[in-house]
């Protein structure tokens, strides 16, 4: 099985993100090379095959030229699957290549299971099994479903160049609002969830975040209440966060909470109610008040 990943880069810097399609490779066990536009100043920690094309050449993006260099790297390497990020680039580039190619395409993977990929559906309150039917397919992953993975050394560049001009020209990025906290970097977050009662106790929470040197995140019913900012929110209506560990204080665990941060190494649940449905994949369940046993935790923790 042979996978060709499609790296992402953009002004000037190779995103953090191409690194999780390297843990969406080592879940799959295949064999990879990657194709990314950009420049020989910035590379994947990577040893195999990389086919470079220049950015200042191509453009950071234009779906024309990109697609073509794709499909270049595709008949060099005939792989199984052609694999993005599911982000603005990738959700636009995708469905172009899967209709060149002439195959399936799968969107916003979650998860590799055995004969098939995972995926989310019905707003993530379900999860169905899909298997693309032919040799081939174009997949899209969510971001922060899968781990960061650096499989070290020094690539083995292949250069790629643009046979035409396209009708495109690329002018530049206009960056969205920015988010005062990135969750899906954060190695530690301490989530709020409704359980906490009021808003007036979000500080408890983030002390506990601040000790421990990690990020505050929050479910949905507490952004919206507006007790916590929507920058702040774990789920898949948020962001899809995949931390060393995760610390949900007052959270029941609905499912578009879980499918949002089951991928942490660690979870710890903090929760009065010994059946809520979160304990099913804490890997600890303390089961007591969260505004007693937050303050505490803290207490102990500054020591």
């Amino acid at each position: 099985m042979k996978t060709l990943l499609i790296g992402e880069y953009r002004e000037g810097k190779l995103l953090d993100s191409t690194y999780e399609l390297f843990g969406f490779a080592s879940q799959m066990g295949s064999e990879t090379a990657m194709l990314m536009v950009g420049s020989e100043s910035q590379l994947p920690a990577y040893g195999g095959t990389l086919y470079l094309a220049d950015a200042a050449t191509c453009g950071e993006y234009n779906p024309d030229l990109h697609k073509k260099l794709i499909l270049d790297a595709v008949q060099k390497e005939n792989p199984d699957y052609i694999v993005f990020v599911h982000s603005s680039y990738g959700w636009d580039l995708a469905p172009r290549v899967a209709a060149s190619l002439k195959v399936a395409q799968v969107s916003e993977l979650i998860g590799v299971v055995p004969g098939g990929f995972e995926v989310g559906c019905c707003n993530a309150k379900m999860r169905r099994t899909v298997k693309p039917n032919g040799a081939r397919a174009v997949l899209t992953i969510q971001a922060g479903a899968f781990p960061v993975e650096q499989p070290g050394g020094t690539p083995q560049l292949q250069k790629l160049a643009a046979s035409e001009s396209g009708t495109l020209e690329f002018v530049g990025y206009e960056p969205a609002e920015k988010k005062d906290v990135d969750l899906g970097k954060a190695e530690i977050i301490v989530s709020a969830g409704r359980g906490i009662g009021k808003k007036d106790n979000v500080p408890v929470i983030a002390a506990l975040a601040k000790a421990l040197g990690g990020e505050l995140g929050a479910s949905r019913p507490v952004v919206d209440a507006g007790w916590v900012e929507h920058s702040h929110q774990v789920g898949t209506t948020g962001q899809t966060v995949s931390p060393k560990l995760y610390v949900a204080c007052g959270i029941s665990g609905a499912i578009q909470h879980l499918a949002g941060m089951k991928k942490s190494d660690f979870i710890v649940a903090i929760n009065k109610d010994k059946d809520a449905p979160i304990g099913e994949i804490a890997d600890v369940l303390v089961v007591a008040d969260v505004m007693q046993f937050v303050p505490a935790l803290t207490a102990k923790v500054a020591r």
